[in-house]
């Protein structure tokens, strides 16, 4: 059994469950707590559980994320609220410095179980310094994962397995996601829990492979819609979810099975997530297919403050649907 949820409440759903799961998980954040969180998503869960467990903290990303990984080191598996992912350059040295690299050089004797989560996106139109999409750029450095869920169920999945993950866990989610609603499996049917690294095929095709993460791949899907109904194209549309670890295998699977492949980023082209996917592609199946890969990602300049203007910056069904055309 499911029933219908929106996107930032299932994510409050698997916080809840984890943290009657284990008395070690607490959230900490600008305004999670008697606020009820920046977009509501830790809303009613301050009254629930109290202030030992719901933690209001300073406005200083620098201050509480290096609090929290020093929390995570003696055992603690904090879950940190950022308002904007865009936040993470003043805690960069936290981040990526700290918590990624202390497993490694500790021999494996200390764990860094620790989530890092809040909206990493543009298309809210609030300006270059708030629009940032930094998957890509934490998949780069090893010691860190990285999911972006798309879905309610998605969501509440991904969120549940970074909280049990003994490595730190970045997950990237989208503003513009919060308020769409989809299917999520009843607790009473058992503990859904999405596996990190396990891409999701959310639509089969034939023709050609879409392959996105995050709200890139609703996009996707209404361009394969569109690509049916008008061009008799069938798109096949593949959910990476977890950006690292990647699932490499269902990449190749889907490549292989169609032949044509448009990946879909809200990244900028310069690098990015797709650029990894497409040397994977080109490198492990390169005979199997028919035309070039081709990308359609966020149009290479800061976030454009104006609506119409980055609504066509952004990826978008209309430039996936030109995009597959011009090797269909």
């Amino acid at each position: 059994m499911s029933r219908k949820m929106l996107y930032r409440h299932a994510i409050r759903e698997g916080l809840d469950e984890e943290l009657a799961r284990d008395e070690n998980v607490v959230i900490m954040g600008e305004e999670v707590a008697q606020y009820n969180g920046a977009y509501k998503v830790t809303e009613g869960l301050w009254e629930k559980w109290g202030c030992r467990r719901i933690v209001d903290t300073p406005i200083s990303e620098a201050g509480f994320i290096g609090m929290g990984v020093g929390a995570s080191m003696l055992g603690v598996r904090p879950v940190m609220e950022l308002m904007f992912w865009s936040f993470h350059s003043v805690a960069f040295d936290q981040l990526v410095n700290n918590a990624a690299c202390v497993r490694y050089m500790s021999g494996g004797l200390i764990n860094v179980p620790i989530v890092m989560r809040g909206p990493a996106n543009g298309g809210t139109n609030v300006g270059a310094t708030h629009s940032h999409v930094p998957e890509g750029l934490f998949a780069a450095f090893p010691g860190l994962k990285v999911c972006a869920p798309a879905t309610p169920s998605d969501a509440k999945g991904l969120i549940k397995a970074a909280i049990r993950d003994n490595d730190p866990v970045y997950v990237m989610e989208n503003t513009l996601l919060y308020g769409t609603e989809g299917e999520v499996p009843d607790p009473e049917d058992g503990d859904h829990v999405v596996p990190l690294g396990k891409a999701d095929l959310k639509r089969e095709g034939t023709d050609i492979s879409l392959i996105a993460h995050g709200r890139s791949v609703l996009h996707a899907l209404e361009a394969a819609k569109t690509l049916e109904s008008e061009h008799e194209i069938s798109a096949e549309v593949l959910d990476l979810r977890s950006i690292r670890p990647l699932d490499q295998d269902a990449i190749l699977e889907t490549v292989r099975k169609t032949n044509r492949v448009v990946l879909v980023d809200e990244s900028k082209g310069f690098g990015g997530v797709s650029a990894m996917v497409s040397h994977i592609i080109q490198d492990q199946a390169f005979d199997y297919l028919d035309a070039p890969i081709k990308r359609v990602t966020t149009i290479d300049a800061p976030a454009i403050y104006s609506p119409h203007i980055e609504n066509e910056q952004l990826p978008n069904p209309k430039r996936i649907v030109e995009r597959v055309l011009s090797i269909a």
